[in-house]
Parts: structure tokens; sequence; C-alpha cells
């Protein structure tokens, strides 16, 4: 862990469901919060005044997770504010659901905008900012996984996330900071549910010997155990879906 008595954590996408649940967490767990948004500051200020109630430390920061430019500045701006970066999480994506004989490319194209190039210039910049002791948490699916019709362009996305996240953690050896994913399941967030209806969203509770969606709390658990305690869990996926197969 650092010298410094308070981690900081960036998590991008931290004003959507699950962004929200892990800056929560995080910040429960004291660290200091930049919550990243990409164009809704309402909803990342929500986020901030929340933590902050609870006695935390957070500040919001906009920023196109693709671009190198606004990367930098995101994380010079966390820097300048908090002294450093401790841990990443990159919950920043986007979702668009079609067969992919239906595909349009152009759907295709911004999810791999975000999901993949996003991912792959936000981890850059963890790789040579974040300090000894530090953890990248990137945010893969469980679709890679259990193949959900209408869901191969994501998954795709998500796939490229997981060989990301398996050679960064060998690339940063000697530098005590371990990179890993989280892959959730069906989670009950607006983007999860947004089009569904209630009989699709039903079945994909029951796929979890659970019998239920998950909740961006659960995801949260998992992302605040690689963030903090789990400093022997490195370079691995991490299934969070209540057991779907």
């Amino acid at each position: 862990m650092t010298g410094t008595s308070t981690r900081v954590a960036i998590v991008t996408g931290g004003s959507g469901g699950i962004g929200r649940a892990v800056a929560e967490r995080l910040a429960a767990d004291g660290m200091s919060i930049v919550v990243h948004y990409a164009g809704n500051a309402a909803r990342a200020d929500e986020v901030v005044k929340a933590v902050v109630e609870r006695g935390g430390s957070a500040t919001s920061a906009a920023a196109d997770v693709a671009e190198p430019d606004q990367v930098r500045a995101l994380f010079d701006e966390t820097e300048r504010h908090f002294g450093g970066v401790d841990v990443v999480v990159n919950t920043a994506g986007i979702m668009l659901l079609s067969p992919l004989v239906d595909l349009d490319l152009a759907d295709f194209d911004r999810m791999h905008h975000t999901n993949v190039r996003g991912t792959f210039v936000v981890s850059q910049e963890a790789a040579r900012r974040l300090r000894p002791g530090g953890a990248l948490v990137n945010f893969s699916s469980s679709v890679v996984k259990i193949a959900l019709p209408g869901y191969s362009a994501y998954a795709a996305t998500k796939g490229a996330v997981d060989a990301m996240t398996l050679v960064l953690a060998r690339e940063m050896r000697g530098r005590d900071v371990t990179v890993n994913a989280v892959a959730p399941g069906p989670t009950a967030t607006p983007l999860f549910l947004d089009g569904k209806d209630q009989q699709t969203v039903d079945h994909l509770a029951s796929m979890a010997p659970l019998e239920r969606l998950g909740r961006p709390e659960d995801i949260a658990e998992a992302v605040a155990f690689l963030a903090g305690p789990a400093r022997w869990v490195n370079g691995q996926i991490i299934y969070a879906n209540g057991g779907v197969a």
C-alpha cells in the first residue's frame, strides 16, 4: 500500500449504476474518489454528494475515456487534487444488443471505441501512474463465457478486455500493482434492463442458482476486494454472477 493514510481511486463511469455503487463502496473503505463521467455532470455530482454526506472525500471529472489527452488530464487533475492514484476501476462502457447478422457496424464501432479503446487508454495511463500497492480493475462480462444470443458484438469487446487484463498483469512485473477484471452476470442496472420485457428479465434472473439478478452492490463488493485486500489475486477474471454457468 502507499505511504499515505488515504488511498485514491478513479472510477470511470462512476455516475452509472455499477459505477456509482463502486464509488460509494470504495469511499466506505476510506478511499478518496474521483467520479469520472462522460456527459452527465448532474449524476456525477449526485454521487459526489452522497459520498461527502457519509463523511467521505470525492470530486467529479469529465473525460472521453478513449481520448488519451482527456485521460491524461483526468489523471493530472486527480494527482493535483489528492496527491496520487492508487486504484483505477474501469466501469465505463456501453452495450448495444443485436443478433450478429443484423448488427449495424456503427454500433459495433461505438462499443469498440468505449469498451476496448477506452479500457486500453485508461489502462495505459494507469500503468504509468499507479503507485506501489495499487490496483487496476477492468470490467469484463459473463456473456463472454455464457454466450447469450444477441450479445456477440458486446461480448467481443469484453473478450478484448480479458486479453488486455491478463497481459498487462504480467507486464506490470516488479511494480507491486495488481491487474484484474470483474465479469458481472445479469445485474439490475438501467443499462442492462433497458429494452427488456419482464419475461426476459425473469428468465435472466432464473439463470443463477440464487434465482435473482445481481445488484450493483454485489459487483461493488468484488471490486472492493480486488482494490483493497486481494494483494495475491492478480491477472484474473473474477466472475461475479451468482453462479451462472
